[in-house]
C-alpha cells in the first residue's frame, strides 16, 4: 500500500536521508514527505534530524513469511496449510471468516502489521498499532459440533502462556474465560468465532492477539491496565516473527488434538496459571451480578464459583469476571 512502502527502507532504526528515500522509490522529496507524514498515522513515530534524515526510532520488525517458516517445527510445519501476512486488514479474525466462506481448507494463518477494526469479547475494540504487536487468526475443522469445543479458549491460554515461557517470558497468569495477564496488565487475549454447524461440522476461528511493544499515543486509547513484552523484558522483547512461530508451534497442534482430547488434559496446566484462584469475584452479564470465591474450572471450562448456594459452574460468553472491591 502506498502509505507503508517507506516502512522497509527505515525499518531498521537507522537514518536515511530524504534524498536517498527519494532515490530508493523513485520518488519526489516533496512526495517522500508527504509519506512522512502519513506514517503518524500508522502510529510510527517518525525522528527527523537536519543533516542527518530520517528514522524509526528503535526500527520496527516487519512480519516475514520465510522467518516465520524457518521457525516452525516439524508438527506445525506439517498442519500449516496456508500463511497470510498482510500489511492492514479490519480484522484478522474477520478475514479468516471471509476466507473459510470462500471455501478456502482449514490451517489457513492470517497475521497482520496492523489491524483497522480489531475487536475482543463482547464487542470491544483490540487497539492494534502498525508493527508493534502480534494480531493473529487461524482456523481449524471439527466435527463433534460446538458442545465439544467446551473449553478450547482456555486451552488456548495455555498454549499462549507456554509459547512465551519457551522464549523467556515470565510471571504469566490467565484470566477466565480468555485473558493473558502480567504485573497486574493485560498482555493478550483470546477471541475464538464460529462458521458452519454449530451441532455438526463446522470450523472455529481462533484469534489471539498479543501486545509487544503498544506506542504510547496507541496506549491513551485503552480503557483497563493493560502491559507489553517490551516491559516484561526489560526493553528486549521477543522478535515478532520468532514470538509468530512460536505460538503456531504451539497452537496448530492444540487445535488439531483438541477435538480428540477435549478440554480435560488442559485443566490442570490452565489452574496452575489461574490469576484468580481462590480469590472474591463479581460476575458481570449485562445489568447482572453475581458474586462468589473462584475455585477454578471443570473439565468442560466452566468457571467453578463457590457462593452461598455452593459450588456452582459457570460458562463463558457474554461475562466479564472481576477481583470484588
Amino acid at each position: 500500500m502506498p502509505n507503508t512502502t517507506l516502512v522497509p527502507l527505515l525499518a531498521d532504526g537507522e537514518f536515511h536521508s530524504g534524498q536517498a528515500l527519494a532515490n530508493a522509490l523513485g520518488l519526489s522529496r516533496t512526495a517522500v514527505w508527504k509519506q512522512l507524514n502519513r506514517l503518524q498515522s500508522l502510529g510510527l513515530e517518525v525522528e527527523s534530524v537536519k543533516g542527518r534524515g530520517y528514522r524509526i526510532p528503535g526500527g520496527v520488525e516487519l512480519l516475514d513469511e520465510s522467518r516465520v517458516r524457518k521457525g516452525l517445527q516439524p508438527p506445525a510445519h506439517a498442519l500449516l496449510q496456508e500463511l497470510q501476512l498482510l500489511e492492514t486488514v479490519d480484522s484478522t479474525n474477520a478475514e479468516v471468516l471471509r476466507r473459510i466462506a470462500a471455501g478456502t481448507a482449514p490451517g489457513l494463518v492470517c497475521s497482520a502489521e496492523q489491524q483497522t477494526a480489531g475487536r475482543g469479547r463482547r464487542g470491544r475494540q483490540w487497539v492494534s498499532p502498525f508493527a508493534r504487536n502480534i494480531y493473529l487468526s487461524f482456523s481449524w475443522e471439527y466435527h463433534q459440533g460446538a458442545a465439544a469445543l467446551e473449553g478450547l479458549s482456555l486451552a488456548v491460554g495455555v498454549a499462549v502462556v507456554r509459547a512465551l515461557s519457551g522464549l523467556g517470558v515470565s510471571g504469566l497468569q490467565l484470566k477466565w474465560p480468555n485473558d493473558l495477564l502480567a504485573q497486574s496488565g493485560k498482555l493478550g487475549g483470546v477471541l475464538l468465532e464460529m462458521a458452519g454447524d454449530a451441532a455438526g461440522r463446522c470450523q472455529v476461528v481462533i484469534g489471539v492477539g498479543i501486545n509487544v511493544a503498544m506506542p504510547t499515543a496507541a496506549a491513551d486509547t485503552i480503557d483497563q491496565a493493560w502491559v507489553d513484552l517490551t516491559r516484561l523484558c526489560d526493553g528486549s522483547p521477543p522478535g515478532r516473527n520468532t514470538l509468530l512461530a512460536a505460538l503456531l508451534n504451539e497452537l496448530l497442534p492444540l487445535a488439531a488434538s483438541f477435538g480428540d482430547t477435549g478440554f480435560a488434559p488442559w485443566r490442570a496446566p490452565w489452574m496452575a496459571l489461574d490469576a484468580y484462584a481462590g480469590t472474591p469475584v463479581v460476575l458481570h452479564s449485562g445489568e447482572k451480578r453475581q458474586a462468589g470465591v473462584a475455585r477454578g474450572v471443570d473439565d468442560r471450562g466452566a468457571l467453578l464459583l463457590e457462593t452461598t448456594l455452593g459450588l456452582q459452574p459457570v460458562f463463558g460468553g457474554e461475562i466479564s469476571l472481576r477481583a470484588a472491591s
